[in-house]
């Protein structure tokens, strides 16, 4: 027979136990995450990352020059025609009208700006009108190469002479885009790609030597964008936001 004493000494053991085994199971509780009740981050698509830098320093914001500059990089006018990269037409279509990037210039001290895009024939004869005769000394215009012609047989001597004429026409030089090593093949837009060297540009190459004009060519690109766009690339977003790059 088991006495009082025993008895409540027996429920006062279990009691400890039950509480003790209860303070363990809150204790592993609090130490493991509550995935229900904490909010999951959702899934960032790459175009939605805008990073916001960490560093602070000090920003100067100079509005206008010290001294007066010329922008030797613009592209103020563009083909209304292309395909796969390639200019197609030589009219031309305007991204800012002379006063207002007179406007502009003044109010940053830009002396002059040169037009790489100047395109070629009539679209270059009109776009020298509209800006370099009507504003002298403020924009100078450079020609480019009349690539839909490519196809032709005497395009190497058809060529020359539209550089030639285009000297004639008020051309400041000649602006050599990314379009040839890329974007050119053999079809104009299709077809085995037009190497950077290919001889029937040689009468060109020896047009601008002869009147002494300047060449700006376009003569490389990261590396980055020569191997697969992928999770190694470091240049993903860019590419990823511009896939025929």
């Amino acid at each position: 027979m088991i006495s009082r004493r025993h008895w409540l000494y027996g429920m006062g053991l279990l009691a400890g136990t039950a509480t003790q085994a209860a303070r363990a199971a809150d204790t592993a509780a609090s130490a493991e995450p509550d995935t229900k009740s904490e909010p999951q981050p959702a899934h960032l698509e790459l175009s939605q990352y805008e990073p916001k830098s960490m560093l602070h320093v000090h920003e100067s914001r100079v509005e206008r020059s010290k001294f007066p500059l010329m922008d030797f990089h613009t592209r103020i006018s563009v083909s209304t025609k292309s395909e796969n990269g390639v200019e197609l037409a030589p009219d031309r279509e305007y991204l800012g009208a002379p006063q207002e990037l007179i406007a502009v210039m003044e109010r940053k001290n830009i002396r002059a700006m040169v037009n790489l895009t100047g395109g070629y024939d009539n679209g270059l004869a009109e776009t020298v009108t509209k800006y370099d005769r009507a504003y002298p000394g403020r924009f100078y215009t450079f020609t480019e190469p009349a690539y839909s012609r490519l196809k032709e047989v005497d395009y190497p001597k058809l060529q020359a002479q539209a550089i030639e004429r285009a000297h004639r026409n008020g051309a400041r030089g000649l602006k050599i885009l990314k379009t040839l090593g890329l974007y050119l093949r053999e079809n104009i837009t299709s077809g085995t790609l037009v190497k950077v060297d290919d001889p029937r540009f040689d009468p060109m190459w020896d047009a601008c030597g002869q009147l002494k004009i300047p060449v700006a060519i376009h003569v490389s690109d990261p590396i980055a964008f020569f191997t697969p766009t992928d999770r190694f690339n470091e240049r993903y977003e860019e590419l990823n936001n511009h896939p025929d790059w």
